[in-house]
């Protein structure tokens, strides 16, 4: 049953899981998939934990205590959240261990709403890590231009970091950059470099969802046959910059003092487009020392039907370089779409935020103990 994701992992391919609830952890489910299906790591947003706590399982006694004591709406969901990193991240600890600290990882975003206050987004990573107070988690801080140095400074305090929201391959770029200055303050400052990690949150699916629209409004068959080639082309040049940046001097000198590579992860990996093959941004994003969590689904779709043929990217930059150059021919602006997806994505958590704000607050009212 597991063949496809052992083959997977067998590349280099760190399997993670992009969902996370209590009724995931209480049941043995999450347990279960990492000693069946090769999961060595787990992924939240807010958009996951909106959902599951909307969903109520396992939360409510939780909720009464909180609401007993009166706390705000921020404070409970900070609680809830956390609380459920941090079991998840002991589930995984063993995983943590036997891998050196590379996988075993839960990650834990900061509130959206700061994606745009680089004071407040730093702030925030060390509440969560203090809070979280596990080795193996990663704080997530989204990509933005006021993320990019939120991310330097808190790789600096030694601080896990997982970016997220990335799209573009030029931003891309700065994250590493980003990372690589955090490293050089961390290192400036004596931290061990051994001890910190981070990968970079690469969404993948999103880009086709917008440049296919496009494609089908331009309509001609030049447009249609470039369907469906805009994200793995975009993903796959972000391997060739991540190839590019970690064999520079630059890293040679961090890796020298022990630092760890900020591994790509693709993110936003189950297909959109029932068009295209289940397993897609699986089966075409396989290269070693990368990291794919999946919702359960493409899970679920990669152990039953996932084709892993080994290395999908080697030798692919020429022609991912000529595909997204034919979709700029067509009057299709790269990097319109691309700033378009990093706002819609900041946007859309946001939302999923504000949504399991106004949840969170009903069910403290609807649980709160009655006065007197």
């Amino acid at each position: 049953m597991t063949d496809a994701l052992k083959r997977l992992s067998d590349e280099g391919v760190a399997i993670w899981l992009d969902d996370l609830s209590r009724k995931r952890i209480t049941s043995g489910n999450l347990a279960e998939l990492i000693d069946q299906q090769h999961v060595v790591g787990v992924t939240t947003n807010p958009s996951i934990f909106q959902k599951a706590i909307s969903s109520g399982d396992g939360y409510r006694q939780q909720v009464a205590d909180l609401a007993a004591r009166k706390v705000t709406v921020e404070e409970a969901i900070r609680m809830i959240t956390t609380a459920d990193v941090r079991d998840a991240a002991d589930v995984l600890r063993p995983v943590f261990d036997a891998t050196g600290g590379q996988d075993g990882r839960v990650s834990i975003e900061v509130d959206p709403r700061l994606a745009h206050n680089t004071a407040a987004t730093i702030a925030e990573a060390k509440q969560l890590a203090w809070l979280v107070d596990r080795p193996n988690t990663l704080i997530k801080i989204p990509a933005t231009k006021a993320g990019l140095p939120a991310i330097t400074e808190v790789i600096g305090l030694g601080i896990s970091v997982n970016v997220t929201l990335i799209f573009s391959l030029e931003r891309y770029r700065e994250v590493m950059d980003a990372y690589l200055a955090g490293l050089e303050k961390a290192k400036a400052a004596g931290l061990d470099l051994s001890l910190i990690r981070s990968v970079a949150s690469f969404f993948v699916s999103r880009v086709d969802t917008e440049i296919d629209k496009r494609l089908d409004k331009n309509g001609t068959d030049e447009a249609k046959a470039l369907k469906g080639k805009a994200a793995l082309a975009n993903a796959r040049l972000a391997y060739q910059a991540y190839e590019e940046v970690f064999s520079s001097d630059r890293w040679a000198a961090l890796d020298k003092a022990g630092a760890n590579k900020q591994r790509p992860l693709w993110a936003s990996t189950g297909v959109k487009d029932p068009a295209y093959k289940d397993t897609l941004y699986v089966d075409e994003l396989v290269a070693p020392g990368t990291v794919n969590t999946m919702p359960e689904a493409t899970l679920e779709a990669t152990a039953a039907r996932g084709e892993i043929t080994g290395n999908t990217i080697a030798g692919t930059y020429e022609a991912a370089q000529a595909d997204l150059d034919a979709i700029g021919a067509l009057g299709i602006s790269y990097d319109d779409v691309v700033q378009l997806l990093e706002d819609e994505g900041v946007e859309k958590f946001e939302a999923a935020w504000n949504d399991l704000l106004k949840s969170t607050e009903a069910e403290l009212k609807r649980l709160a103990p009655s006065e007197g």
